[in-house]
């Protein structure tokens, strides 16, 4: 029986061990990255102390990041959607008038 792949990742100067498959290795040592550093963000600023309470602002701004992204994705998707709609509607109204005779 094969032992599972770990990742040692240090968040806040503490280590972790992580059960993580090879091709995920990269990505989860940079989300550790990034969480290490959104925590010594929080830690440096003196507004919150203690490691929990670091890291559930930590999660509450990842979080809170993640969303605003999807809502702006989701605006550009409707957007994209309505204009692709109009071209069409464009192009079937050019078909439809066309003068050599080859549309409706």
């Amino acid at each position: 029986m094969s032992q599972p792949n770990t990742v040692n990742v240090r968040i806040l100067d503490k280590e972790y061990c992580i059960a993580c498959p090879p091709e995920e290795r990269s990505k989860l040592e940079g989300a550790a990255r990034y969480l290490d550093g959104k925590m010594r963000d929080i830690r440096n600023s003196g507004k919150v102390i203690g490691a929990d309470r670091i890291a559930v602002m930590a999660a509450l701004n990842i979080t809170h990041e993640l969303l605003d992204k999807q809502n702006r994705l989701d605006e550009e998707a409707g957007n994209t959607r309505e204009h692709v709609r109009s071209l069409l509607e464009r192009v079937d109204n050019a078909l439809a008038t066309d003068p050599n005779g080859t549309g409706n």
